[in-house]
């Protein structure tokens, strides 16, 4: 999509299923020199469980280049300006290398907007200044193509790689003006600007082998947050995302993992609630018998709390299951149960259109029919 917000029309990508009250969005910022596709095997991996927002920074990518030098305050606002152009309060927020800084930025300057941080090779500040300035002056003067040389190497370990060609070619499509903006932001950076503002649960990852910001700046940006982790990734550099794809995406799911309510009770009524609502879970709680009490605690705890927090399908693809399997068993009051509940895990009418004609090839016809009645009661309840 492309938004419009404020001087500059910006690109973004939003994938994954809607998010929930304990499952806030993800928004993920790259690094200076690429775009939004860094975090193309990420966000495939993110988007089965969440809502995941990548946009292109101000002058990369598919967004606007607005002249002129770029301060980490201006790209914070522009990733507060997508969000609230989305609807969205808060976000967990993953950088990288600058894309990290500008997260810095956001949760001193907008706490409230961040729930979490997950900063990749990245760091407070970015010396020597006059390296910035030089960097701007080689592009003024020779384009994209003058910096290939100098930046390769520190972006990755093995630049024979696919991923790495890809990285490079990212590069040489950056325009010049954008770069040079960005690099001005990085240049005037400064750790005095975030050090004792930012209180969000933090992970902050690093490449062993990453020469711009190494490990020793990644140590003294966990130190600088308070309670924050830091995962060291071997045999990476400063842009590790492809070619370590593995690696970095398992560190972020252990970080967005890492802020769930815990799986069991707690973790399956969360899940519980955000699915079914909150009005549905209440009665069932308040209308719990002796007899039925411990069944009630089972399947919070085992099916929500230990089947629907699982990564490997998305809730939406979950709930589609289970409409279609109830349906397939003629267990109507299920079905009716979890076909209301299918508007919180933003299953579409079309989809249960064709979720229930699968239902009657491979089910047959009788409980298709059966399923459809329902879902048509339904939907003209809702319509109405």
């Amino acid at each position: 999509m492309f938004l419009q917000l404020g001087d500059c029309c910006f690109h973004a990508l939003v994938e994954g299923p809607p998010p929930t009250a304990d499952m806030p969005p993800v928004l993920m910022l790259h690094s200076i020199g690429t775009n939004l596709h860094l975090f193309d095997p990420q966000a495939a991996a993110v988007a089965r469980n969440r809502r995941v927002i990548r946009m292109d920074l101000r002058g990369h990518g598919l967004s606007g280049v607005t002249p002129g030098a770029y301060s980490m305050s201006l790209l914070a606002r522009d990733a507060l300006a997508l969000l609230d152009a989305l609807g969205i309060q808060r976000a967990h927020v993953v950088g990288v290398s600058i894309g990290g800084r500008i997260a810095q930025q956001m949760a001193a300057e907008a706490p409230e907007r961040v729930a979490s941080l997950a900063l990749v090779d990245t760091a407070a500040e970015f010396p020597p200044p006059d390296g910035w300035q030089q960097r701007i002056g080689i592009v003024e003067s020779e384009g994209m193509r003058g910096l290939v040389d100098m930046v390769m190497p520190r972006w990755v370990v093995d630049p024979s790689l696919a991923s790495s060609q890809g990285l490079r070619r990212m590069l040489l499509a950056t325009d010049p003006a954008g770069y040079a903006g960005c690099a001005a932001a990085l240049r005037d950076a400064r750790a005095a600007d975030v050090a004792g503002r930012i209180a969000c649960p933090t992970t902050v990852v690093v490449g062993d082998r990453d020469v711009a910001t190494p490990p020793a700046a990644a140590e003294a940006l966990r130190d600088m947050i308070p309670g924050a982790k830091l995962v060291v990734i071997p045999e990476a550099a400063h842009l590790p995302n492809l070619e370590q794809a593995e690696a970095v995406t398992a560190a972020l799911l252990d970080h967005l993992d890492g802020l769930l309510p815990p799986h069991g009770m707690e973790g399956g009524l969360a899940v519980r609630r955000a699915t079914l609502g909150e009005a549905h879970v209440a009665r069932s709680m308040a209308n719990a018998t002796p007899l039925d009490a411990a069944f009630q605690d089972w399947i919070t705890a085992n099916i929500w709390g230990r089947v629907w927090t699982r990564h490997g399908l998305t809730r939406h693809q979950r709930s589609m299951l289970v409409l279609a399997v109830t349906a397939a068993m003629g267990k109507h009051e299920e079905f009716e149960l979890h076909l209301r509940g299918s508007r919180n895990t933003g299953v579409t009418n079309e989809e249960i259109a064709e979720l229930l004609l699968q239902v009657g090839a491979y089910a047959g016809a009788p409980a298709a029919n059966s399923a459809i009645k329902i879902a048509r009661r339904i939907l003209a309840e809702e319509a109405s």
